[in-house]
């Protein structure tokens, strides 16, 4: 299965997160197939930075977010839009 997930980086005590489409059997901060986007919590107001074109093909191929993943997807609108456009999609198929 693929998943979308958070890959931990940055120095002890300052970490940054990339959130990357992974091989659910990869390491957390292994192997990945593509990176998405990126996560900074260290900032004032936290840095969320996300390719929503490349998140929602991957959502449309059937990968998995993680939970920490999918608090940051529908933080930014991006699974409602998923979900919007799935609803719009299954209706005109069975019209």
């Amino acid at each position: 299965m693929v998943k979308i997930r958070l890959r931990r980086m940055g120095a002890k005590r300052r970490p940054f997160y990339r959130l990357v489409v992974a091989d659910a059997r990869s390491p957390r901060d292994g192997r990945f197939i593509e990176q998405v986007g990126y996560f900074n919590p260290l900032t004032e107001a936290a840095t969320v930075k996300i390719d929503e074109d490349k998140v929602l093909r991957w959502l449309n191929q059937g990968a998995q977010p993680s939970d920490s993943a999918r608090i940051l997807l529908r933080r930014e609108g991006i699974l409602e839009r998923y979900a919007a456009s799935r609803k719009s999609g299954s209706a005109t198929v069975q019209a």
